[in-house]
């Protein structure tokens, strides 16, 4: 099954945790990275007081269903120091399940399509990098949905 992720972080040395996170699902069973975007420097979304974020996408082919990355995915966030104090607070690590497949999930544990994807521009970004043919919920092409918010792309 095909699925792409995106990853952030915006406390300590943000690259290295996305690193980090990057490595760990490369060592997982059942997952094989495909692409991997570029890195964005974006402002926080939500609660906008505090610190930028690094943001990056990721395609993926994975064998686990949908619930079993769910779980992999806040392994290595808690495994990375994930704290979930505040919502849309500061995180060391964030992982979310963007889509998988052409699957639609809306359960109180994982809603599949992210339900904010096509608003959020540092969310866009990075996966319009690696799959400008991407078709969103809306029935959008990547290439012509524009999100909320500015992002830089950056190079580390």
């Amino acid at each position: 099954m095909r699925a792409f992720l995106s990853l952030g972080s915006n406390e300590g040395d943000r690259k290295e945790y996305l690193d980090r996170a990057l490595n760990m699902l490369m060592d997982t069973s059942g997952i094989m990275i495909q692409r991997i975007s570029s890195l964005y420097e974006t402002e926080p979304w939500g609660n906008v007081d505090q610190s930028p974020f690094l943001n990056m996408a990721i395609g993926i082919e994975t064998e686990l269903d949908p619930y079993e990355l769910l779980e992999v995915c806040q392994q290595i966030e808690m495994s990375l120091g994930r704290k979930r104090l505040t919502h849309w607070g500061p995180r060391t690590i964030d992982i979310d399940i963007l889509s998988y497949q052409d699957y639609v999930i809306q359960t109180e544990k994982l809603t599949i399509p992210h339900p904010f994807m096509e608003q959020r521009e540092f969310v866009l970004a990075p996966l319009r990098e690696i799959a400008p043919d991407y078709i969103l919920q809306s029935g959008r092409v990547i290439g012509t949905v524009q999100g909320e918010g500015l992002i830089k792309k950056i190079k580390i």
